[in-house]
C-alpha cells in the first residue's frame, strides 16, 4: 500500500469517528446573531404612535430534540426611540426534516435607552425605565446539513408596559414591537 492510500484511509476513519462521537449527544449548544425590521407602537391615553423599527441582537442557547431554550439580547431602534432588552425564551419544535416550524414565548426586561420628542425646535428626552417584557414567536428553522449552521426566519411580537413616565402627567406609555427576524445560529 502506498503512503497516499494509508493517509486517505486514516483521514476517512478519523472523520467517521468524529461524526459518530456526537451521535449520542442529546443537546446542541449554540450562539448566534440576528437582525430584523418591523414596527413599533407606543400606547398612551388612548393615543397610538407607530413608527418603523429595526432590531439587532445576540443569542445563546441549548437545542433539545423537542424544544429549545435560549437567552437573548436585543437592541431596538425606531425614529426617535432606542432601548435594550434581555429575555429568556422557550420554543416548542414541530418535528420535520429540513424546515422545522416552531412556536415560542419569552419573558425578560427592557432597560436603558430613551425616547426623544421634538416640538417647535425644542427637544425633550425621556429615559426608558427598566420594566418587564413579554414576547411570542412563530417561525421556521432551516437546517444546513453539511455545516454546523441553522437559520431561523420568524415573526415576533414584544410587549413592554409602562416604558417611561412623562413628567407631570403620571402617564406611562406601553410599547408593542412587532418584527420579522432572520437569525443565524452556530452549533457547537
Amino acid at each position: 500500500m502506498k503512503i497516499n492510500s494509508i493517509s486517505l484511509i486514516s483521514i476517512i476513519s478519523t472523520l467517521a469517528c468524529m461524526s459518530t462521537a456526537n451521535a449520542g449527544v442529546i443537546a446542541d449548544f449554540y450562539v448566534g446573531g440576528m437582525a430584523g425590521a418591523g414596527g413599533q407602537t407606543m400606547f398612551a391615553d388612548h393615543k397610538n404612535e407607530t413608527d418603523s423599527s429595526m432590531v439587532f441582537g445576540a443569542i445563546a442557547g441549548m437545542d433539545l430534540p423537542v424544544f429549545r431554550i435560549e437567552a437573548e439580547y436585543d437592541y431596538f431602534h425606531a425614529k426617535d426611540f432606542n432601548t435594550n432588552a434581555a429575555l429568556a425564551n422557550i420554543y416548542a419544535k414541530i418535528p420535520s426534516t429540513i424546515i422545522l416550524p416552531y412556536i415560542g414565548a419569552g419573558i425578560g426586561m427592557v432597560f436603558g435607552g430613551d425616547q426623544t420628542f421634538t416640538n417647535s425646535g425644542l427637544e425633550t428626552k425621556y429615559k426608558v425605565d427598566s420594566t418587564a417584557a413579554y414576547q411570542a414567536m412563530l417561525g421556521a428553522t432551516i437546517d444546513v446539513l453539511a455545516i454546523p449552521l441553522k437559520f431561523d426566519v420568524e415573526g415576533r411580537v414584544l410587549y413592554a408596559p409602562d416604558i417611561y413616565e412623562i413628567p407631570g402627567t403620571h402617564t406611562s406609555p406601553d410599547m408593542l414591537q412587532y418584527n420579522v427576524r432572520v437569525k443565524a445560529r452556530f452549533i457547537f
